[in-house]
């Protein structure tokens, strides 16, 4: 995965999620939208074969954009380790 910054203000960032789909996406986006502070939080996939994701996350000014990212991906980061324990013991 490779992150790419297009746009930068003081509450909103713009940037391009080379290598990634729907999947990660997605996950990312409700994460994001579970954190009061954030007020937008969507990506766009311009065309499935020839384009990366392109994800727009804006904050209500008390935390930056960066700081939401670093606790969404935390949240997920958790649900993938709580999910990878709920399977092995299901699985067993």
């Amino acid at each position: 995965m490779e992150v790419v910054v297009l746009n930068k203000s003081s509450d909103t960032r713009v940037f391009e999620l080379r290598g990634e789909g729907h999947t990660f996406c997605n996950a990312l986006r409700e994460s994001l939208l579970q954190d009061p502070a954030v007020t937008f939080a969507a990506y766009r996939v311009d065309h499935p074969l020839t384009s990366s994701p392109v994800f727009t996350v804006k904050t209500d000014g008390s935390k930056s954009p960066e700081e939401a990212l670093r606790e969404a991906a935390v949240r997920v980061a958790e649900l993938a380790k709580e999910f990878e324990e709920e399977a092995l013991k299901a699985l067993k």
